[in-house]
């Protein structure tokens, strides 16, 4: 999943861009309001971690430009701001949940965790295809009941492929998802990762797992089975 996160304190952006790397995210960021607001129509991202006091442009504004948007980001606020007042405004702003500063990053994990699957009519924090399963909240993955072995990065990209089960998913997608702006769309990166995931993946079960279909991109799902 491909995160933004506007703020404008130096040390806290990088503080929880790092915390959200090291947890598989893709993760762009910005301190000023206008630059953000910018990212936000080139890009697309399936969670946005907004400050409301930034340079710029203010962070309502931000979360005003994300809303007018055809299909707008889902946000996630995080601000000092912690009067009542505000948290009304910016949820009534459009925003889908609104946490106040100081918090623990653990429970902003949990927050984001529970704004993706919401995002993609995923209630449980499992995915599971036949013998495959994924826990979103542990971030682990299993096949036939043995435990993958799974770097962040290809967990990400199996997550992805699993929260879109039934459609395929072609390699830009997967790179606009699974990478941050510094990521070269015209590298071979994706074809490599599918193919050491799928090396894994036949290391536990026959089945083909992902399936290539031509033209259209990579394919996990059809009729639901379970695990």
């Amino acid at each position: 999943m491909r995160l933004l996160i506007i703020e404008d304190e130096e040390d806290m952006r990088e503080a929880l861009c790092y915390g959200l790397r090291k947890l598989g995210y893709a993760v762009d960021s910005s301190g000023d309001g206008a630059e953000a607001a910018q990212l936000c129509y080139i890009n697309h991202y399936d969670l946005v971690v907004l400050d409301l006091n930034l340079p710029g442009m203010d962070g309502m504004e931000v979360l005003r430009h994300i809303q007018s948007q055809e299909n707008p980001t889902k946000v996630l606020i995080l601000s000092a701001r912690s009067e009542l007042t505000d948290k009304i405004a910016g949820l009534d702003g459009g925003a889908s949940d609104y946490l106040t500063k100081p918090f623990h990053f653990q429970e902003l994990e949990a927050r984001i965790r529970m704004l993706l699957r919401r995002s993609f009519t995923q209630a449980d924090a499992a995915l599971m295809w036949g013998g495959l399963c994924l826990d979103t909240n542990a971030r682990t993955a299993s096949c036939n009941g043995i435990p993958l072995e799974l770097t962040m990065r290809e967990f990400a990209i199996l997550e992805y492929l699993m929260m879109h089960m039934g459609r395929p998913v072609s390699a830009e997608e997967l790179m606009e998802h699974v990478w941050d702006s510094e990521a070269d769309p015209f590298s071979n990166q994706v074809k490599v990762y599918i193919s050491v995931i799928r090396r894994k993946l036949l290391a536990v079960t026959k089945d083909e797992i992902i399936r290539n279909i031509r033209g259209a991109g990579y394919l996990i799902g059809g009729e639901e089975k379970k695990c």
